[in-house]
């Protein structure tokens, strides 16, 4: 399932630091939820949250890497479901694709940004976000229509 969250903004082309300007889009599309509760996650900031962290200091560190859900946590000192609660997030956007893993155990699901690259990623997410904004198009269409058509009745 394809969701991403749109909202009316500004392009954040003036920010020159890379950790605000990460904070506010990933708030923005909806990965990180506004008003993020620290408090429950045990982070003193966003940047030090298993979300941000998992985003920045894994997946855009190394964007092309593949990481399997388990090494993740191991890294974040988290459950595998965390992981996977913000791999979905990602997922669900288009953002991350599924690569096998090769290691000691045999081959894994690993994650990684899609194609390596958040700029081609984000294209693919432009890409849903098109075919989503015309299926409601096509929709609001057929509403109208079956509306015109009651009125008519009545």
């Amino acid at each position: 399932m394809f969701e991403l969250q749109v909202v009316s903004n500004t392009p954040l082309t003036g920010l020159d630091d890379l950790d605000v300007l990460a904070e506010t889009f990933l708030v923005q599309i909806g990965y990180l939820p506004k008003g993020y509760d620290l408090r429950s996650s045990g982070a003193l900031s966003v940047k030090e949250s298993i979300p941000y962290r998992l985003f920045m200091d894994f997946f855009m560190k190394n964007p092309s890497k593949a990481w399997t859900a388990e090494e993740l946590a191991v890294l974040l000192n988290t459950s595998k479901p965390t992981i996977y609660r913000h791999i979905n997030k990602l997922r669900s956007m288009d953002i991350l694709e599924s690569v096998d893993v090769s290691g000691p155990e045999g081959v894994r699901k690993g994650f990684r940004i899609r194609y390596g690259d958040l700029e081609k990623a984000w294209s693919f997410t432009e890409a849903n976000v098109n075919l989503a904004m015309e299926n409601y198009r096509k929709t609001v269409l057929r509403f109208q229509q079956l509306a015109r058509e009651r009125a008519e009745q009545s």
